[in-house]
């Protein structure tokens, strides 16, 4: 429970600071512990941010694994729409997580800028396995154009970090339209021309 407490505490202190401007002693004191017991959870701050980060990114590939449990018997748009907006929708309403987040990608501290991307990579890859075979399933369905999976991969990534940043510009209310417009345009972008005319 205290390491639990300690990485929300501090995943909420660097979403705020960032990484330089956060001291152990200010995570201790929100914890409601002495300084030296983070060191019986943690390495370091280092160890604590890195362990907050890898926690975050995997969280959104639990939140897309258990989607796609629950919608097996879906079409490949539905997927792909549900996946899309769960996501958006899982950072509109965790905005500490998504602030934490999109400090540690655009801002990283530079000594930990390798560490943080072999993360990132790793979780990254977990979610492209459950794209890709959405993808693949749509193009043998003929639902989705004939296209590198790589290609609509990186497609849906760069939709979906393009909205990501906008959630720090524009309230929930417009950000509903923007997603909309955002997910119908991908969609047209990928569909096969034929099986939008029939």
């Amino acid at each position: 429970m205290t390491k639990d407490k300690i990485k929300h505490e501090a995943m909420c202190l660097f979403a705020q600071n960032g990484y330089n401007g956060t001291a152990l002693a200010e995570i201790a004191k929100q914890v409601g512990i002495k300084t030296p017991s983070i060191f019986a959870h943690f390495k370091g701050k280092e160890d604590l941010f890195l362990s907050v980060f890898a926690d975050l990114s995997w969280q959104e590939v639990s939140h897309v694994e258990q989607i796609i449990e629950n919608i097996e018997e879906a079409t490949v748009e539905e997927k792909l729409s549900l996946i899309f907006h769960e996501t958006c929708r899982f950072y509109l309403q965790n905005e500490v997580r998504a602030e934490f987040l999109k400090r540690t990608m655009l801002f990283p501290p530079d000594f930990l800028q390798d560490k943080i991307r072999e993360r990132f990579i790793t979780s990254e890859e977990s979610l492209s396995q459950i794209l890709r075979e959405i993808f693949v399933a749509g193009i043998e369905a003929g639902v989705v154009r004939k296209e590198k999976t790589e290609s609509l991969i990186a497609a849906y990534y760069c939709t979906i970090d393009g909205v990501f940043l906008q959630m720090s510009y524009y309230g929930k209310d417009a950000m509903t339209q923007r997603l909309e417009a955002a997910w119908k345009n991908f969609w047209l972008g990928i569909t096969n021309k034929q099986a939008q005319i029939d």
